[in-house]
């Protein structure tokens, strides 16, 4: 039967053929159209609005979103061919500043909407959800805050959802329960929590769960266990309980399983290597998993990384690894496994039969018997191997010496026996090697020293014999040096302190060393710990251990060393405890260890004589010991020790000295009265916001007690390490100051007080705090006082101006206080003055040791002002500065050179990169400890990255938001900011002799700001 649709005749049907094809032609407009119609109308605004909402657009994406061309046209915008909608906006990683507007919910044809990699804010438009076409949403990595709207579950054709690096807050919204077609859930890194939900074992084509480092808490649901396409699942950092569904180990799709680092128990299933034939990644570390490692991980080839530490794994480990070819990291550390005896470590031979394999750690378990020899193909990629706390007998095998890639060897806390291999001396690459705490014996092979990269030794209580080998000073970039309590004898060789060392600890104590202490020791400029204790030397103490200037623990006793305590010891203020017990010392205690810092003093067993100080560590008995000194007397009376006699001489002489200075004193205050009528007369003419330096000489407790209203809280300014900052009125005439009151308790103040007092007492500059009165301890109720009183600085500090209080109430938050761009130039300079005159103009150069914005402080006309100076250190000697300071002094996280955290002296260096962190920090409005700063990227490689053309992008949106008259102002504020990221990158190069000197980073700002007040 024929069909009954309607036959036209042939040019009937091309006459409507042809009207149909005009009707289209004026449907759609051309793509070239300044304007549009309809429908498409509605989707410009909204790109319109789009733009609107974004405040910094560095890579000047949206400078093509104009009428001289249609939107279709317009960079990152997707239009469909017939309809000329908007389907797709890919604009990720942009570096787009801004909110997302809701008018984004109304270009209804969007498909994909790609965002991620930028810097919005602010909370996700819930209009999204009138997006029903939607398949692609990807806002990752931004910074939208709130909760994940429940609107989304309109959005039924949705496959991806990523939300992952926000701030995120609240649970996984059941309403979205709606979208059965997601592929993947990428969410992790917020602040989401409540329980995983069940639904999602709904959604059938669910190929990724990524939820890690939220506060999800609960189980892990069973019905995830029916997702048949489902491949990884990252649920770590949360705080999942429970056990793992057993459904989950059925999904043959599986190759990444990440649960670390939650409270999750149970074992794993015997067969998971057959279960889960593609798994490449098996991460559940820092759980309470329990049982056995599964044999059956032999059968998963396809393994990459096994991390299983921090768990209570037990038994025998009995996989095979030689077929797990790439797997590179195994890491069984922190469980206990093992206590089967001999065979404990047969598996070894096989992982080293894994030819990429770069990392193990099998410490902290409880395996026993001897590290397997029969090793055929060892892997050459080794990098990391990591055995100790154990319970391993026998020799060290004869493949390690083969493994030339090592750089880690730590196989300390076992029961190790034999002679070190000297093949050992092929590993150029070694850093760490760590053979403490076993059993060895015999020599210390000299072809140690041929391992140039060696940075550490510990070969500690072992048995040990011979002498130490002088080729380990050929080891330059050693800091850590441990042999005690072995049977080495001999003298300590003095080639082990070359000029160029960068030893930090040296422990050679509990041998049978003989000689005496090497004068070269004095080379040691980045020497803090020094062990030399129970041995046989001899001799008296080099004055060169004076030059030790960072030294902070001498430990000498038990020797037949003699002589007394030479002066060269002075200098090293550092020290916090000193022994000498049990040696043939002479002479008297010297004086100037009351002014150190010390902690801990043992003199007992020697030949002193003399009188006890009474000052500093020497008035706390339970700090000193100096028993066995028969000749000693004086000091406090807990010491019972017998008075010192008094000569008739000394009589006199007394009596002279009292004379003298009761004759000084009366004509002080006669002198003082004289100047305090003056000062009454001159009064009126003084500002009362200024302190005469002369009037506070003699500032007492009571006098800052009422100055402050009884320390009362509304007077407090400032809470640091070490005390609280005060302000004060002085009701007299009503000078104001700034009073710093240390808290004696913590431990560090009065070694913060001393230094403070020594650095300022004879320093004046502009750009530096003054202090206003001679430093000065207080007795006051049976409690020590101790205080310094400084101008006072109007305009607080500068952290207060670069970052918002996150403590401050919302609706003052807009109050925030801002710095223009003159302003922060300014300041850098007056930093950068301050840093000069410190390090090049002093009398003896001081080294600042604690550069950051909060102890940069603000005077009433914004000029910066340098303060807080309890880590300061000065620098001796002036022809070679890497003699300086205490190592010990590492300032504050984030504005501490990275040669600090190796073990390296403080210097003016340390002090330039603080002060270019500090810089790019006021130009890039972010701190050094933001949470993007990970894994080695910091803010150094932050700015450099954008040298030179999108500096732009990591500017501190308000100076962005600081916009000028004229094409040609703007452009000067360009080219200023770019050179003042490029001078803060110059300063915070990672090696201190690429850094530019502070003289000429001031020159630079210095022509920097005169080319941009040329165009002002």
């Amino acid at each position: 039967m024929r069909s009954s649709s309607v036959i036209f005749p042939l040019s009937v049907r091309c006459i409507v053929v042809l009207v149909l094809s005009l009707q289209l032609s004026f449907e759609v407009p051309s793509i070239d159209a300044a304007t549009t119609i309809g429908g498409n109308e509605t989707d410009h605004l909204a790109l319109l609005e789009f733009k609107a909402k974004i405040s910094h657009d560095p890579q000047n994406v949206t400078s093509s979103w104009n009428t001289s061309a249609h939107f279709c046209n317009w960079e990152g915008v997707i239009c469909s061919r017939r309809h000329k909608r908007v389907t797709g906006l890919n604009l990720h990683s942009k570096e787009l500043v801004g909110n997302l507007s809701p008018y984004i919910g109304n270009m209804s044809f969007l498909k994909v909407i790609r965002l991620q990699n930028n810097s919005l804010q602010g909370e996700i438009p819930p209009e999204i959800g009138r997006l029903f076409r939607i398949q692609v949403l990807d806002l990752s990595n931004n910074s939208f805050e709130g909760k994940i709207p429940a609107n989304l579950s309109r959005c039924l054709n949705m496959s991806f959802l990523g939300l992952a690096y926000n701030k995120l807050f609240g649970n996984f919204p059941v309403e979205l329960a709606t979208l059965l077609k997601l592929k993947h859930i990428v969410i992790h890194a917020n602040y989401l929590s409540g329980d995983i939900p069940s639904f999602l074992g709904n959604f059938s084509s669910l190929e990724a769960l990524s939820a890690r480092g939220n506060f999800f808490s609960g189980n892990i649901p069973q019905s995830l266990g029916q997702l048949k396409h489902l491949s990884s699942i990252g649920l770590g950092s949360n705080n999942l309980s429970g056990i793992v569904p057993q459904a989950i180990f059925n999904l043959s799709s599986i190759t990444v399983l990440s649960l670390s680092n939650n409270s999750l128990h149970g074992s794993l299933p015997s067969e998971i290597g057959l279960l889960l034939p593609q798994l490449q990644i098996l991460q559940i570390s820092r759980n309470n998993f329990s049982g056995s490692v599964p044999v059956s991980l032999s059968n998963a080839t396809k393994l990459q990384r096994i991390l299983l530490q921090h768990n209570n794994f037990n038994g025998k480990v009995d996989v095979d690894f030689g077929g797990l070819q790439q797997l590179y990291r195994l890491f069984l550390s922190n469980n206990n496994l093992g206590k089967e005896g001999e065979n404990d470590l047969d598996f070894i031979t096989s992982l080293l039969n894994s030819s990429n394999l770069k990392d193990v750690d099998l410490s902290y378990n409880q395996f026993k018997g001897e590290l397997p020899n029969s090793v055929s193909n060892v892997s050459s990629t080794l990098e990391w191997i990591s055995v100790h706390f154990n319970q391993i007998g026998g020799r060290l095998p004869q493949w390690l010496s083969k493994i030339v890639s090592l750089e880690n060897i730590n196989l300390a806390y076992n029961q190790i026996t034999g002679t070190i291999p000297i093949e050992l001396g092929k590993l150029s690459r070694l850093v760490d090697f760590k053979l403490n705490d076993n059993r060895l014996y015999g020599s210390i092979p000299s072809s140690l020293g041929n391992i140039s990269s060696l940075g550490e030794i510990r070969l500690l209580r072992n048995n040990l014999q011979g002498t130490i080998p002088s080729s380990l000073g050929n080891c330059q970039k050693l800091l850590f040096l441990s042999l005690s309590q072995n049977n080495l004898s001999g003298s300590i060789p003095k080639e082990l302190f070359p000029f160029q060392s960068m030893l930090v600890s040296i422990a050679l104590d509990q041998n049978r060393l003989d000689g005496s202490l090497p004068s070269e020791i004095g080379n040691l400029f980045n020497l803090k710990e020094l062990y030399v204790s129970q041995n046989l030397l001899s001799g008296e103490i080099p004055n060169d251990l004076g030059r030790c200037n960072s030294l902070e623990l001498l430990y000498m006793g038990n020797n037949n060393l003699e002589g007394s305590i030479p002066p060269s010891l002075a200098s090293l203020k550092g020290l916090r405890i000193l022994d000498l017990s049990h040696n043939n010392f002479s002479g008297k205690i010297p004086e100037y260890l009351e002014q150190f810092a010390l902690e801990h003093v043992n003199l007992s067993s020697n030949n002193f004589d003399g009188e006890v100080p009474t000052e500093g560590v020497f008035a706390n008995a339970s700090a000193i010991s100096v028993a066995g000194n028969n000749r000693l007397c004086g000091g406090i009376p807990e010491l019972q020790l017998p008075r010192c006699p008094v000569s008739k001489r000394s009589k006199l002489r007394s009596f002279k000295i009292a004379v003298i200075i009761i004759s000084c004193v009366f004509g002080v205050v006669v002198l003082l009265t004289c100047m305090w009528y003056g000062f009454k007369k001159k009064k009126r003419e003084q500002s009362p916001t200024s302190l005469d330096i002369m009037s506070f000489h003699n500032v007492s407790y009571e006098m800052i007690l009422k100055a402050t209203d009884g320390f009362s809280s509304a007077n407090l300014i400032g809470v640091g390490s070490f005390g609280s900052v005060y302000k004060g009125t002085f009701v007299e005439d009503g000078a104001i100051f700034a009073v710093k009151v240390l808290n004696l308790q913590q431990q560090g103040a009065s070694k913060s007080f001393m230094a403070e007092c020594q650095s300022l007492r004879n320093v004046r500059h502009r750009n530096l705090v003054k202090i206003i009165t001679s430093c000065s301890s207080i007795d006051f109720q049976g409690n020590e006082f101790k205080a310094l009183v400084y101008d006072y600085m109007p305009n607080g500090d500068l952290q207060d101006w670069l970052h918002t209080d996150l403590e401050r109430p919302v609706e003052l938050i807009d109050e925030q206080p801002s710095l223009s761009l003159l302003q922060r130039l300014n300041i850098a300079i007056d930093i950068g003055n301050g840093l000069d005159y410190l390090h090049h103009h002093c009398q003896k150069p001081i080294i600042h040791c604690d550069l950051k914005p909060c102890n940069i402080l603000l005077d009433d006309e914004m000029v910066a002002h340098i303060g807080d100076f309890g880590l300061a250190k000065f620098l001796p000697h002036l022809m070679n500065p890497t003699q300086s300071s205490s190592i010990g002094v590492r300032g504050t996280i984030g504005y501490t050179p990275p040669e600090y955290g190796l073990g390296s002296e403080v210097s003016t260096s340390g002090d330039v990169y603080s002060y270019g962190i500090l810089l790019l920090e006021m130009v890039t409005g972010k701190k050094p400890t933001d949470d993007i700063f990970v894994e080695g990227f910091n803010l150094h490689n932050f700015a450099r990255m954008a040298m030179p053309n999108q500096v732009l992008k990591i500017v501190d949106p308000i100076l962005l938001q600081e916009d000028f008259p004229t094409k040609a102002r703007n452009d000067s504020k360009v080219e200023c900011l770019t050179c003042l990221i490029k001078v803060g990158v110059a300063c915070t190069m990672e090696s201190p002799q690429d850094r530019m000197d502070v003289s000429n980073a001031i020159k630079e700002l210095h022509a920097i700001k005169n080319n941009f007040m040329q165009t002002k």
